[in-house]
Order: C-alpha cells, then structure tokens, then sequence
C-alpha cells in the first residue's frame, strides 16, 4: 500500500465539485467528498481523544512550588478547549487534515522539568509555553522554518516519515498492553516484553488484538470507511468483553491493575453531559519565571522548549502530507509558511489556556488513511473536540484499546515509504537508520530529527562532502548537540 496516494478506505473523486465548500477547501481537487471529510474527520476525533484523558493524568496532580495542583476536570476541560479551537482554525486558514492537540512529551517537559524541578509555579510554566509559542511564529513568519524545512536532504525527509510510523504504531502498541515496560528492567535482559508476562494477559489487550484483524481485514479489502467501521466495532466488542468480564480500569485507589483498560472503561455512562469547568483559561505569568530561576536559567528552558515544538509539527506535518499525497515532487507541502505559522499559535494558545503546547498531531494519520484530505475534515474533530467538553462521559465509552489498532495499521502504511530511501550509501542510510529507530526508541520525533541531522552533518564531513551540507543543517545540527547536553549545562549553571 502506497502512503503517498489516496488511501484504499477513502471514497472515490465526485464527479462535480461547484459548491462554496467544495471551492473552499479544494475537496475535489484533492480527490475527496464531503462525506469522506466528515466520516474521516470523525476518525481522527476517537484516534485522537484519548489526550482529553492522558493529558490530566500527566499535568493535573503534579503540585508547584506553592502546592498548587491544576487538577484533573479542569485540565481535561482546557485540553478539549485548545484542541477544539486550534484544530478549526488550522482546517479553516491551512485547510489541511492535520488535527491539533496538547503535544504529548512537550506536556511531560513542562510538567517534570519546568514545574517540579526547576520549581516554577503552574502560571509561571505556562508562560514560558506561551513565550514559546509566540518564538515560532515570529521564526515561521519570517520564513526561517520552511528555508530549514527545504534545506532538509529528500532521503532524511522520507526518513522522519518511516521513523514517524513506527512512532505511531508502538503508541498504539503500548497504549493496548501489547507491548509494556517490564519492571525493573534493569534486572532483566529486555526493558519491554509482550503482554504480561510474555502473554497477552488481559482482555483489554485482547480486545486490540482481535481489532487489529479487524481493521486489517477492512483495509485490504478495500471497504470504504473501513477505520472508522474498525473502531465502531472495536467499541461494540470491548463493551460486551467490559460487560461479561468485568475487567475495569487501570488503576484502583492509585494503585496499577495491569489487566484493567488503559483510559477509559467501555461502559454506558450514567449521564450524557455537564458544564465544563475553564477558569484556567488565562492563568498565565509571562515574566515570573525570570525573577524566580534567573534570565540565563530561564532562557535555556524556552531553547529547549522552541527546539522541541520546532521540529516536532514539521516532522509531523511531512509524515501526514506525504500520506495524504498532498506533498509535491520534492517532498515539500505546499503553503507551508502558513501552517506553520498556525500551528506556532497552537503553543500560544495551548500555553494560554493552562493545556500545555498544542501541536500537530500524527494521529492524524488515522482520518488521513480513511480519506481525510482537506481542511473540512478537521473542522469536523475540533467541533466534536468542543463537544467533549460538555460531553466527557459519553466518548470516554471508547477504550484506547478500540483505537490502537488503527495506530498501528497507518503505521504499515507509513512504513512503506522506506524504499524511497538509498540505502546503497552508508553515509545516507546510517543517517536514515538513525532518523527511524530513534524515534520510536526514545519516544520523541524531535530526537529522532536532531539524532539524524547530527549523523548526516557528520557522515558527510567523514565522506569529504561537508561542503553539500547546506549551512542550515549545520547550524541545526549544532543547537541540537546543545538541546541534548542540556541538563548538565543547566547542572552546570545551577551549580
């Protein structure tokens, strides 16, 4: 299967295209229908809903310096609130199906380092985020980002693609309990083992495995729709395995049930909806941090922030565009300037709102495979994203076990990119190799994209090619050595 054609799930052309909305977001230019748009855009929604759950759970308990917690409703309210907003907004004005939420990783930096190690209070932290976000609009208005962008080499482009894909299909691995952390790993020969005790162990896992034929099935078949029918019944099967085995959350009084489902419990909720709780909104300290931890100190965590949320949407936005076959012959997405500069306001806005850094979201992939191509698509998740905030308890029926197996069949489909790479060159394939495995090793595209810009620069110095490096990628690859010797410079300040 091609990751850079239309998908196999996705609706053929219409025949006509005159409406205002069809004009507007390009439909069936782009090979796409409006009942394609919406079906994928709901597909997105349950592939990426899970981070109204996850989000809490990372950033709501943790206290400040003061003891201050933002807690569990009213983050899980503000995540749905910048979602919602920043994913319209990125549809209506990039009119691409790139959906836009709280960046995962970015949420476990503000949360670990800016607020329990460097002591900074929730306002504070905040507003080093916001300060972030306004840093890459001003770079990606500027044009400072796409000229990094462009001056990307094609085999490193395709490499963050297959890394990215990897990427997804072991979040949805992990996410299922297929693949887990094996306790205290450093007494065993492996960190991560299959199911529990090197069987499936649980019906939750069990339920993702049988989803995985199913949507396995679906796509090779052809059926239209066929993610979104996987996760319907997904949904279907894990609420009667819910109802006859009675497996229950993940976790008991704060202590872990490792057969119990991973976010949400598949059974029907006592009530439909309720009013969402957003006095965070606008809870931020844009110069607190300053006077509390100093300029330089300070400084260096809005680098490593920028640095982060600067490769990040661009390795992300390369993967969805090539799947979607909205890339052109280089690679590049076109109107990239503008996209970027609307997922920089994701920073602003996600800061802003006490969410953390939104971002764009590879769980894109899921609506894209199912067909999403336009702008429309993501009108329809943020809708529904601004939905989930009044109506927490009826989404929340879908485990991210019923969700998973769509993670992982988009990331076959990306996968299938890596024969575009030339791997009859070691000073090229080392680089590439390094791009894919590291971000999935790791869990973070960004250090995947620096690992393989590092390796590239150098490569070609060694190779006696130095002077095809565009200067850009050395420059990159310099701040990147940077981002990662950060925490003992910052030990060494601190000391």
């Amino acid at each position: 299967m091609n990751p850079n054609s239309s998908s196999s799930t996705a609706a053929p052309a219409p025949r006509t295209g005159d409406g205002a909305l069809d004009k507007y977001f390009s439909i069936t230019q782009r090979g796409s229908t409006v009942g394609t748009e919406i079906r994928a855009g709901v597909v997105t929604f349950f592939a990426m809903a899970y981070i109204v759950i996850l989000n809490p759970l990372i950033i709501g308990n943790i206290a400040d310096i003061n003891g201050n917690t933002l807690g569990i409703p009213t983050v899980a309210a503000v995540t749905a609130l910048a979602a919602g907003v920043m994913t319209i907004g990125f549809g209506l004005i990039a009119k691409y199906p790139f959906g836009i939420a709280t960046g995962l990783g970015i949420n476990t930096l503000v949360a670990v380092t800016l607020v329990s190690t460097e002591g900074l209070t929730w306002p504070e932290a905040m507003g080093l985020v916001v300060i972030d976000g306004i840093i890459i609009v001003i770079l990606a208005a500027s044009g400072f980002r796409v000229a990094v962008f462009n001056a990307i080499p094609h085999d490193l482009k395709t490499a963050m693609g297959v890394g990215i894909g990897l990427f997804i299909a072991l979040i949805g691995l992990v996410d299922a309990g297929f693949v887990r952390r094996i306790p205290d790993s450093a007494h065993t020969t492996v960190p991560v083992g299959l199911g529990i005790n090197g069987s499936i162990g649980s019906w939750p896992t069990f339920v993702f495995c049988l989803g995985l034929v199913i949507c396995g099935v679906l796509v090779a078949k052809n059926v239209r729709g066929g993610l979104f029918i996987g996760i319907v019944a997904n949904t279907i099967i894990a609420m009667i395995v819910q109802a006859l085995t009675g497996a229950g959350p993940s976790f008991v009084d704060g202590k872990p049930v490792p057969t119990g489902w991973s976010l949400a419990v598949p059974e029907l909720p006592d009530t439909i909806g309720s009013l969402p709780d957003l006095s965070l909104v606008g809870q931020v300290d844009l110069i607190g941090s300053f006077t509390r931890i100093g300029v330089l100190a300070t400084s260096l965590l809005v680098f490593t922030l920028v640095l982060a949320n600067f490769f990040d949407a661009m390795g992300t936005m390369t993967a969805l565009g090539k799947q979607g076959g909205l890339v052109d012959a280089d690679g590049n997405l076109p109107d990239m300037k503008k996209a970027l500069i609307v997922e920089g306001v994701g920073a602003v806005v996600g800061g802003g709102a006490s969410a953390s850094s939104n971002t764009v979201y590879i769980d894109s992939a899921a609506g894209i495979a199912d067909g999403a191509r336009t702008g429309l698509a993501n009108v329809v998740t943020g809708v529904l994203f601004l939905l989930a905030m009044f109506l927490t308890p009826l989404y929340e029926i879908v485990p991210i076990e019923a969700a998973a197996p769509v993670l992982v069949v988009v990331g076959a489909m990306m996968m299938a990119q890596v024969k575009d790479i030339d791997f009859s060159e070691f000073s090229t394939s080392l680089p590439a190799f390094l791009t894919i495995v590291i971000m999935p090793f790791t869990y973070s595209i960004a250090n995947g994209i620096g690992v393989g810009f590092i390796a590239w620069t150098l490569m070609a110095a060694a190779s006696g090619k130095a002077k095809s490096v565009h200067w850009l990628l050395w420059l990159i690859s310099a701040l990147f050595l940077v981002y990662f010797a950060i925490d003992p410079v910052m030990g060494a300040i601190a000391g």
